[in-house]
């Protein structure tokens, strides 16, 4: 049988060794590294378009038609979580984040040429419209398309989705350990990965936490809804969450949550349609590592976080989430499109965004399909009198 190294360890083998290298490293080597990532960053940023058109046009496109209420009550039910996730993370991580990284903070992350090596040479690679462009055209488009009846755009889009996912998947992903080897390097060469690790260790922490508290809170009102114990449904729910920490993707671990989630009295039509839409809609867990990161790393840059600047990047998030692409590190790729349109973060703050989301993706995505299992239930309590059909989307 063929070992297959998963991308956690992945990034921490390259995390590690950046580290190794870079203290030992002459400058040469540590430009040649920061050559890669120049063009690396250089082609995400062209990338980041194409994946909110490739993702956002389609998915809104495949929300828009289904079963009706059951559909538009599933839909809420997954958008509310995720809202309540991100101001959950907000809320605790601006109160306990900037006690962790005072004294942490970067010389600046806005002139990063100050700690960084930059490399022999830059290609420059212009996306081909601006991100705020593609969000709008992405809406228009797959408003337009949820309301068609002719499926011939809608397929071409479709196709086009599978084109960025395989370029997610079969470039971008593997190439990403390479980059995050590359920044560690660079940062240790300059003399900045002491505060980096400081903060990556504080912001982790309060992640997995965050994800728990985030369980108790979606299974504590199933519960009620139910009047059965919440911890017995978690329980329950248990062996979808450890599945999903090896598979790190939600539409793999479809199988073990339906089945797991039809164990708690949910009816089978009902758990048969809910489980594989909310695969594809609801990210509670990767929407509190993305606003958690992204705090972290607004604080490394001397940037202090807003209610006013975090809550409309989060209702963004929310929407954007149910474009993210079932592949591990797909949350994150996807958001790239708001952190840099709405929180302003440059090609360096979107690498240390990156390798902070990709070390503990898959805890982000064992929330995110346990967190299924308590909406397929709260639903089912709203929608048992409702007719309806086995919706046909297709998750990623």
């Amino acid at each position: 049988m063929k070992f297959k190294l998963g991308l956690l360890p992945k990034i921490i083998f390259a995390i590690v060794l950046g580290i190794i290298v870079g203290s030992i490293s002459p400058e040469w080597l540590v430009k040649g590294f920061a050559t890669f990532n120049g063009l690396f960053e250089n082609f995400i940023g062209f990338v980041i378009p194409l994946i909110i058109i490739g993702f956002i046009a389609p998915g809104i496109a495949q929300i828009g038609k289904g079963a009706g209420k059951l559909l538009a009550l599933t839909t809420a039910f997954a958008y509310a979580s995720t809202i309540l996730a991100g101001l959950l993370a907000f809320l605790v991580g601006n109160r306990i984040l900037p006690g962790f990284i005072t004294g942490n903070k970067l010389q600046s992350m806005d002139n990063p040429e100050e700690f960084l090596i930059e490399g022999f040479f830059k290609v420059e690679m212009p996306p081909i419209m601006g991100v705020m462009s593609a969000l709008l055209f992405a809406f228009i488009i797959g408003i337009g398309l949820a309301s068609m009846k002719q499926d011939t755009l809608k397929k071409a889009f479709e196709d086009f989705q599978l084109i960025v996912e395989k370029l997610i998947s079969v470039v971008i992903i593997p190439l990403l350990p390479v980059h995050i080897f590359g920044i560690f390097t660079n940062m240790t060469y300059g003399g900045q990965v002491q505060s980096i690790l400081s903060v990556f260790a504080k912001v982790f922490v309060m992640i997995i936490i965050l994800h728990f508290v985030m369980l108790l809170i979606q299974y504590s009102i199933a519960g009620m809804m139910k009047k059965s114990n919440p911890f017995k449904l978690l329980k329950t729910m248990a062996p979808a969450y450890f599945t999903a920490l090896g598979t790190q993707s939600s539409a793999a671990t479809i199988p073990v949550t339906l089945e797991q989630a039809k164990k708690t009295n949910v009816k089978e039509k009902i758990a048969d349609f809910t489980v594989p839409l909310l695969a594809t809609i609801h990210l509670s867990g990767s929407t509190i590592t993305i606003v958690s990161c992204a705090l972290g790393v607004m604080l490394l840059n001397g940037t202090t976080p807003t209610l006013g600047t975090l809550i409309p990047f989060i209702l963004m998030l929310g929407i954007t989430m149910i474009a993210a692409p079932g592949v591990p590190g797909g949350a994150v790729m996807a958001s790239l499109g708001l952190l840099e349109s709405m929180l302003g973060f440059n090609e360096t703050m979107i690498s240390l965004m990156i390798a902070l989301y990709l070390a503990q993706d898959s805890f982000g995505t064992a929330t995110n399909v346990t967190g299924d299992g308590a909406l397929t239930m709260m639903v089912g309590r709203f929608g048992k009198k409702k007719k309806f059909q086995k919706d046909p989307i297709k998750t990623a």
